[in-house]
């Protein structure tokens, strides 16, 4: 069967399993444009920015756990895609990018829009190649996609023009199938670790996300309280007493006395980057599916290379059930802190209560909705005061935390499911990438979109706060999204001060279509840590200090 180039990656990207493809149309890219056309095999979703749409299939892909893909013409339309890329690449979803290239005669002659491909993308890529020839289509797509979802992470192929036009012989094709994992883990060692241990702690993140039951009958049976990094938010319920939540800046006060009180944790499926907030002299476990994950942030006296299931499935006939539960030791700092977050969420304020909206929230959206979150102070709404269902799933720009992720992020996760997506964003995140309302509104893709507009980045003024700089260049100057959205044709509604939060977001939720809900909150509402050290209580006072005195600071110049 004789084909072009650009038809032969459209059916082996299918035939990998990719179901939608991200992008812009471009000279040197329109000849794959006008096979997707033509196939019929993918879904296109036309973005209006290509970091939006690297984005988008980013956590498309970080949804479903399957391959998906996005494109760029040569030059500036490739180059948009890198921080969509990077966020697949940190959080190892499998995405592959088709990048379009001059001519084959006209590459190396600094042509219009020549840019150097493969170097460009050297770093965000687990396979990076340039496609010389037609005859080398066939393998280089279908190892761009076995690589991308063995390895986790992004596959990039160069593609010149001419290429992309030449017809080639196709062998019959099959499906693409990526090599399994295999493994034969020794774990003696750890079943010894964890019969020795008397108040175990379980760390987990996303490599945990398909085996809830596992983990929950783990943590019942060793006794050990559950925390989670980030991207394990939702893996068990908030409510659960076995729960203590998150950890780090975004996380809780029974997360720190857990992890003070261990003497063991064990780290299951998360690369855990924020050293300084797992005590010193602990005995940890790493279990990781990439054995170069291990001891890489955190020394592991015992390293499981594994995933999550066979570790948890074959650990569980190892052990015995522990009499003493040490989660239940820490049920009272549970209760403690529950009421003092409550209290953070009743508090008056000037205007919106950024924490009683996210309260709230949780309180409405459905048990198996899927809430994809910017990264800012929202991020610390949702990840503290958004009260989890097992049933939901919490999607973030993990290891990258790119502002803008979460407005193509949620129509990326829209287009391939039927359950409730929500994005919620601060107006700083989605200043930055609110050209993709279009897309929303082109295809009638129903996200249902919170938007926290405080007028600030609020997050670095915290963190300015906190060194004790006064705030300073982070004041934004914002149009009425609410008004923004109805121009494009999208429900909408404004809310302040003294609104009915229950009602607002009730409204938003049941909508058919897409819905903005822009609520006003209160800049000075401070996302706190689960613990104030005297060098932030510092940090806050000197900055208030220099704030009511109007002090600027002096900028030296040699």
């Amino acid at each position: 069967m004789f084909e072009t180039v650009a038809e032969a990656i459209v059916d082996y990207l299918a035939a990998g399993g990719v179901e939608r493809i991200y992008g812009v149309p471009g000279d040197s890219i329109d000849p794959l444009v006008e096979a997707i056309r033509r196939k019929g095999k993918l879904t296109y979703v036309q973005v209006r920015h290509e970091e939006g749409g690297a984005f988008a299939a980013s956590f498309d892909a970080k949804f479903n756990g399957r391959p998906s893909a996005c494109f760029g013409t040569s030059g500036p339309g490739s180059i948009h895609l890198l921080n969509g890329l990077y966020d697949a690449k940190f959080d190892k979803a499998p995405v592959i990018a088709i990048t379009g290239q001059v001519r084959r005669d006209l590459v190396g002659r600094d042509y219009h829009q020549e840019v150097n491909m493969p170097k460009l993308f050297d770093d965000v890529s687990v396979f990076n190649r340039f496609m010389m020839d037609a005859e080398s289509a066939s393998y280089l797509v279908s190892r761009a996609v076995s690589e991308s979802v063995r390895l986790g992470g992004v596959s990039h192929l160069s593609v010149p023009v001419d290429v992309l036009m030449e017809r080639v012989e196709v062998p019959e094709i099959e499906a693409v199938r990526s090599p399994g994992f295999s493994y034969s883990p020794d774990l003696d060692q750890a079943a010894r670790s964890i019969e020795a241990s008397r108040k175990p702690v379980l760390l987990v993140g996303s490599g945990c996300r398909n085996d809830a039951a596992l983990l929950s009958d783990l943590s019942l049976k060793i006794g050990a309280p559950v925390i989670y990094a980030l991207l394990g938010k939702g893996i068990l319920s908030d409510d659960d007493p076995k729960v203590m939540g998150g950890l780090g800046l975004l996380g809780t006060r029974p997360s720190v006395d857990a992890l003070e009180g261990s003497d063991l944790i064990i780290e299951i499926g998360t690369t855990f980057p924020y050293t300084k907030f797992i005590p010193k002299g602990k005995r940890i476990i790493q279990v990781d599916i990439d054995s170069g994950n291990l001891s890489k942030e955190i020394h592991a006296d015992v390293p499981v290379h594994s995933d999550a299931r066979t570790f948890m499935t074959r650990i569980m006939n190892m052990v015995m059930e522990k009499e003493k539960k040490y989660y239940a030791e820490l049920e009272g700092g549970r209760r403690d802190w529950e009421a003092r977050i409550s209290g953070w969420e009743t508090k008056k304020t000037t205007r919106i209560n950024p924490a009683e909206l996210s309260r709230v929230l949780s309180e409405e959206t459905a048990k198996d909705a899927v809430i994809v979150t910017d990264t800012g102070n929202s991020t610390v709404w949702i990840a503290r005061h958004f009260r989890a269902s097992s049933g939901q799933r919490f999607l973030f720009s993990g290891g990258l935390a790119s502002m803008g992720c979460a407005l193509p992020g949620a129509l990326g996760v829209s287009l391939s499911t039927g359950r409730q997506v929500v994005s919620v964003i601060g107006d700083g995140g989605f200043s930055m990438t609110s050209a993709e309302l279009s897309t929303i509104r082109k295809y009638g893709i129903p996200v249902k979109m919170l938007l926290f507009n405080n007028g600030k980045l609020g997050m670095i003024k915290f963190e300015q706060e906190v060194l004790g700089y006064p705030e300073w260049g982070v004041d934004l100057v914002n149009p009425d999204f609410s008004v923004l959205a109805s121009a494009y044709g999208i429900e909408s509604m404004r809310i302040e001060r003294g609104a009915n939060l229950r009602n607002a977001i009730r409204k938003t939720l049941d909508s058919d279509g897409p819905f903005l809900l822009e609520a006003i909150t209160d800049p000075g509402f401070r996302p706190m840590p689960p613990h104030v050290t005297m060098e932030q209580a510092k940090g806050y006072l000197v900055a208030g200090l220099r704030e009511h005195m109007g002090y600027t600071p002096e900028i030296k110049t040699e």
